[in-house]
């Protein structure tokens, strides 16, 4: 004690600089200590005295706070300079590289304004699937950072979690709105090229009336969720109706008052898509206040079956989870068979080059949320790790998938996932080389290979930090290379069932005509 007690001039200085980088607050930084260890954990004014210089941590405290941080206990003292910076700076999200809006000229309001509607057209892209997608680069570039929203959910619901069906009614009658259920059967309905089985859930009609499908009295998380949607509505928008129908499966909700489904792009597309973004962030905010739904990931380590207790779905789990967790490098997809994504976010700019506007035509086969979609007779939730080639690098990502069937009875696969890296950086000085010992373990065993044990123990310590279950869950498993897509597969054998591309760039092309060029020798001047 007297000996650590001389170098922890800076213990303070670096105790506080590790919680912040994490995102963590004293009351978290206390709450995961208490998981740890009750009997050792500080209290939140402790550990504040111990940050500012008045209080010196014990032998066995200082080595609680190593162990959640994983790191050794001699990093705390005066011998080991702190990093300025112990997780990277956090880099742009989004999954595609922003375009330079160069030369000027082309790229005026008014040359937008006239050539967004005709590449709509040509598409066929409808206005609302274009307003969804401005909507969702809106959510990655801002790490769906919403506070506005936030605090309106929080004053409606007080903060109270978990929220029964109970309460969800009496907030309903509060702000003045009625129910009314209804008898609806699942029906065929178009989704773009196919065809899905499809249900009304839910819809409201303006000023105050809600209409819910009897069928949902069976499926309380569902219910909980159209309930406080339905009322986010109420609250920000004063109930006027123009909000979209409830529907689950094929394309049945369109906007309200609208004729059909067209191409090109109208305001009221944008509005409707906006207003049911709001509705649907207000609802995850208010089944899951940020302060509670924290504490409770952080005791449930961030478990999606942890949801299945207190009635929460598991996209709602996993939604909610991206927003409210320390660690901001996310990503999350909802997709259907044959290949559909009807749901994507990527606030840790995972290179998935396809998105929710068209099917992915050749998905490559080892993407977690794809095998498990199409594997018959396989389990119903996993984890995976998965390496990816970006450029001359690769990038590794954990993610945890669960198969389930909407309400219309269609299968369809969630999947929430994290880049590791960033975690890793902060963890060791060596983490390119943990990926990269990963990436070459995979590719000398024809694509998938069980995580060498030095790299296992470094996903293991970041984990623990991070406090995610499904990380070294999914070390039980063989790692996997993924790819965009099966026709540019960097495995050295090709998958199954996919075929190697044919098709020649250009500019591979050109650059093998100019390799065989041979340089034209001067002729050489008579006499």
């Amino acid at each position: 004690m007297a000996h650590h007690a001389r170098n922890s001039h800076f213990l303070g200085t670096k105790l506080r600089s590790l919680r912040k980088n994490h995102g963590l607050t004293l009351e978290e930084l206390s709450a995961r200590c208490i998981q740890l260890d009750p009997r050792r954990a500080p209290s939140v004014s402790y550990l504040s005295m111990i940050e500012g210089g008045k209080r010196v941590p014990s032998a066995e405290l200082l080595g609680l706070l190593s162990t959640l941080f994983q790191r050794d206990p001699a990093w705390f003292l005066d011998g080991h300079a702190a990093p300025a910076e112990v997780m990277p700076a956090i880099e742009r999200a989004g999954g595609a590289p922003t375009v330079p809006f160069e030369p000027a000229f082309l790229f005026s309001k008014d040359l937008l304004q006239a050539a967004i509607p005709e590449l709509l057209a040509q598409t066929g892209t409808t206005g609302r699937q274009f307003a969804h997608l401005l909507i969702r680069s809106h959510q990655e570039m801002s790490r769906n950072d919403f506070p506005d929203l936030e605090r309106a959910a929080e004053q409606v619901g007080e903060r109270r979690f978990p929220l029964g069906v109970d309460d969800l009614v009496q907030l309903c009658k509060r702000h003045g709105l009625k129910l009314r259920w209804f008898d609806r059967d699942p029906m065929m309905a178009r989704h773009r090229d196919t065809e899905l089985r499809s249900v009304v859930r839910s819809f409201f009609e303006g000023p105050d009336t809600i209409h819910l499908n009897s069928a949902l009295q069976s499926s309380p998380a569902r219910l909980k969720f159209d309930l406080a949607s339905h009322l986010a509505h109420k609250v920000l928008h004063g109930g006027d109706g123009l909000k979209s129908v409830h529907a689950t499966g094929g394309d049945l909700g369109g906007s309200p008052h609208s004729a059909g489904i067209t191409a090109g792009l109208s305001p009221q597309d944008v509005l409707h898509a906006w207003r049911d973004f709001e509705c649907s962030f207000f609802a995850g905010a208010l089944l899951c206040p940020k302060v509670p739904f924290r504490r409770f990931l952080t005791r449930e380590s961030h478990r999606i079956e942890a949801g299945e207790k207190i009635e929460l779905t598991p996209a709602v789990m996993m939604r909610r989870m991206t927003k409210v967790s320390p660690y901001p490098y996310w990503h999350y997809f909802d997709a259907y068979p044959p290949g559909y994504l009807r749901a994507v976010y990527r606030g840790n700019g995972i290179p998935l080059p396809w998105g929710n506007l068209a099917q992915v035509t050749d998905p490559c086969p080892h993407w977690a949320v794809f095998r498990m979609l199409h594997e018959a007779g396989g389990a119903d939730r996993g984890s995976q790790i998965s390496v990816l080639r970006d450029g001359d690098h690769y990038l590794l990502y954990c993610c945890h998938s669960v198969r389930t069937l909407d309400m219309a009875g269609n299968p369809h696969v969630l999947s929430v996932g994290v880049d590791l890296v960033p975690a890793l950086r902060s963890h060791t000085p060596h983490a390119d080389a943990v990926v990269d010992s990963i990436a070459q373990a995979c590719l000398h065993q024809h694509g998938e290979a069980r995580i060498p044990a030095a790299a296992a123990d470094a996903i293991r310590g970041a984990a623990k930090v991070l406090n995610i279950a499904w990380i070294p869950d999914a070390l039980e498993r063989p790692a996997r290379i993924i790819c965009p897509r099966s026709t540019h597969c960097p495995r050295m054998e090709h998958c199954d069932g996919a075929r190697r591309s044919q098709a020649r760039e250009i500019t591979d092309v050109r650059q093998e005509i100019m390799a065989r060029r041979r340089p034209v020798r001067p002729a050489r001047k008579p006499g």
